[in-house]
This record gives structure tokens, sequence and C-alpha cells, in this order.
């Protein structure tokens, strides 16, 4: 898969993804092959963190 590079589409997809699909970011980077700290680290620049109780970028 391959994400967008601008924060704001990529939390978009991400949570949405979180929330149609999987039941975990970890799932998910598992699922698609991709890094969940740059994932984090990505979405930080922006002031996103994962809630692993909520399953979303909050």
């Amino acid at each position: 898969m391959t994400l967008p590079k601008d924060p704001v589409m990529l939390l978009s997809l991400i949570n949405t993804k979180l929330r149609d699909f999987n039941s975990s970011l970890d799932d998910f980077c598992k699922e698609n092959d991709l890094n969940e700290d740059e994932i984090k680290e990505k979405l930080e620049m922006i002031d996103y963190h994962y809630d692993e109780f909520k399953n979303k970028f909050v």
C-alpha cells in the first residue's frame, strides 16, 4: 500500500481503515507491510497520537 505523503490525508486514510477494517494499528501495519513507528512519527508532526482504546488517531 502506498500511503499519502500529506499528513492530513494520511490521518484520514488510516483512521478510516482502522474504523472499517482493522482492530488495531498493529494489525493494519502488518496487513499492509508498513512501519508503525513511521506512521506515528508522521502524524505526531500534526499533533495526532494513536489511542489504542479508541483505535484511532486523536
